[in-house]
């Protein structure tokens, strides 16, 4: 069941913050510290075809921009990266619907005459199924903004360098 209200900010943002209050935050759960292992993306978008090919170096492409930020801003560890997986795929699906709609056009012809490409439906769910992963990973615009980067402790730490 969910609970109402907004979505409790994770532990480590805040603290990096500034904004954590033991009287209103816990800690939550300890994950163990450990990196986010890739998965194997032939496992899951299996397949030869071209497009399937290129989903695999999308959701890859992805995992390889996001998943170095998440471990240094929300100690993203190798517990939760099925979110991640999830984020990916569904991107990858988004980008092959897409390319898919630009050659076979919005409206397809059916057994009946002209109807909606199927692919319609299909990048609807997918992207409001991407919009709630962002929101969850902190990943929009909006909750970048939110975000502040810890100080580092030396030059060296600075993930950027």
């Amino acid at each position: 069941m969910a609970v109402p209200g907004r979505k409790p900010k994770p532990y480590i943002k805040a603290v990096r913050e500034g904004t954590f209050r033991p009287d209103r935050q816990t800690e939550g759960v300890r994950f163990p510290p450990v990196d986010p292992v890739e998965p194997k993306w032939a496992d899951l978008l299996p397949g030869a075809d071209t497009e399937v090919v290129r989903a695999r170096k999308t959701a890859a492409e992805l995992w390889g921009r996001i998943v170095p930020v998440l471990r240094y801003t929300v100690g993203l560890t190798d517990t939760q990266r099925e979110t991640v997986t999830d984020l990916c795929v569904t991107w990858a699906w988004i980008v092959m619907g897409n390319r898919a709609m630009a050659r076979e056009g919005v409206v397809i012809q059916g057994a009946h005459g002209k109807v909606r490409n199927p692919w319609t439906t299909v990048l609807s769910q997918q992207r409001q199924h991407f919009r709630s992963l962002v929101g969850e990973l902190g990943l929009t615009p909006a909750s970048a903004q939110r975000i502040a980067a810890p100080e580092p402790d030396d030059e060296d730490s600075d993930i950027w360098d």
